[in-house]
């Protein structure tokens, strides 16, 4: 199990770093790059509008990669969903400005973006249900979080790079070259995933499986739709939290307030680093009390704190910063450390690859596409400290929980709690 996990964990890390690299360059540089014709607020939402396109294409690769894991198992799902990640993400750092070869430059890289989000959107389900499946049914929790502390890993590997490059780089030197480098560097992380993932065995649960479904996204449209639709709503306020603390703040921190970039950087990361360590806390007290009070909590806690959390960024001090994103990252985690295990337990085997990550993905659009060009239009409209953007979160939270509210406890389960377990 400790092999397993460790494996998926640097798995989603690798390919969580190929996303999360091109949201941080899509804060800092892209903008003026590929669309210099527009004014800054407009060039930023045009590369947040390139970012977003990477959460519309996660359900569509949820949909691909989930058919192969339902039908032909989870293992391939990984190796496959890895190499179209890494291979998107080596390509961005390659692709000309708009000086140089005009509209062409934003058009590849929206594309590159989608088939980004296309591998990303088959990597979570592949990854958590390999570990999930395999793991005694007590711990299920325990051993599923470790995938859910990759993007964490993946987060603080491409901000740490970018933030090396700031501080040894002049400003001309990063927008010419210094921004590609860790695009670049995907390559290599995506060779060690796969040789990481080549000693993997397939999931015995569903090896166990005697009728895999013909077309499981039928399957799951026609029995789960309802089960999709709560999932993805209780998701959002997961995917709108991190991502407006790590995306839309650094721009905002950045452009509006005068923040130094390095700042920034290690405010969001450090927040980022005690998130990454509550998580297999988090994930044990959902192994003991359930997995649905713990996303309760967790939700209740972020309707709370957008409005503290967008009033201490406002200050633009870097403790009181820190201390914003630390209580939104706390209450990120509460939820999103148990969803590796309650998700996979609301859908039955034959379509639980399909089921778990389009409702997954799909709370990825509500909130991680919109959130940062929401909040950017929002806080252009208010002053110092945007409100409007701590309002905006607060209803995300509250949606979130009402559908959190309307989804059933999968801990204990008989029927999930005999399922035979592997380690």
């Amino acid at each position: 199990m400790l092999r397993l996990a460790a494996a998926s964990l640097a798995g989603t890390a690798i390919e969580f770093y190929d996303f999360f690299v091109y949201g941080t360059a899509a804060a800092l540089v892209l903008g003026p790059l590929f669309f210099p014709t527009f004014s800054p607020v407009a060039g930023t939402l045009a590369a947040f509008g390139t970012f977003g396109v990477g959460f519309v294409a996660r359900p569509l690769g949820s949909v691909l990669f989930g058919h192969i894991g339902d039908r032909h198992g989870r293992r391939p799902v990984l190796v496959a969903s890895l190499l179209l990640t890494g291979a998107s993400t080596v390509a961005v750092g390659c692709v000309p400005t708009y000086d140089t070869i005009g509209v062409a430059a934003p058009l590849l890289l929206v594309a590159l973006r989608f088939l980004q989000g296309l591998g990303l959107g088959g990597e979570w389900g592949g990854a958590v249900l390999l570990t999930a499946e395999h793991a005694p049914a007590g711990r299920r929790g325990l051993w599923s979080s470790f995938p859910q502390i990759g993007p964490a890993v993946g987060f603080l590997l491409a901000n740490g790079v970018v933030l090396a490059l700031s501080a040894s780089l002049s400003e001309a030197q990063f927008a010419q070259w210094g921004w590609r480098v860790p695009f670049w560097m995907a390559g290599v992380l995506a060779v060690a995933g796969l040789w990481l993932r080549s000693s993997l065995t397939e999931s015995p649960r569903f090896l166990e499986i005697d009728d895999h479904a013909r077309v499981p996204l039928a399957e799951v449209v026609r029995d789960h739709w309802r089960l999709v639709l709560l999932t993805a709503g209780a998701l959002a306020v997961g995917y709108a939290i991190f991502y407006a603390v790590s995306t839309w703040s650094l721009a905002y921190g950045t452009e509006r307030l005068g923040v130094d970039r390095g700042v920034m950087l290690t405010c969001i990361m450090a927040a980022v680093v005690v998130k990454g360590a509550l998580t297999p806390v988090a994930a044990v007290l959902g192994d003991r009390y359930g997995r649905r009070p713990l996303c309760l909590t967790g939700c209740a806690a972020a309707a709370l704190w957008m409005f503290p959390m967008v009033a201490l960024l406002g200050t633009g001090e870097p403790l009181l910063m820190f201390l914003g994103f630390l209580g939104a990252m706390v209450a990120f985690i509460t939820m999103f450390a148990v969803i590796a295990a309650y998700l996979p337990e609301l859908y039955e085997p034959r379509v639980r690859c399909t089921g778990a990550a389009v409702g997954y993905n799909l709370g990825g659009v509500l909130g991680g596409a919109l959130t940062p060009i929401v909040a950017t239009a929002l806080a252009d409209q208010g002053g110092r400290v945007p409100w409007g953007v701590a309002a905006y979160l607060t209803a995300v939270a509250l949606l979130s929980l009402g559908c959190f509210a309307l989804l059933p406890e999968t801990r204990p389960v008989p029927a999930v709690a005999a399922e035979p377990a592997s380690g």
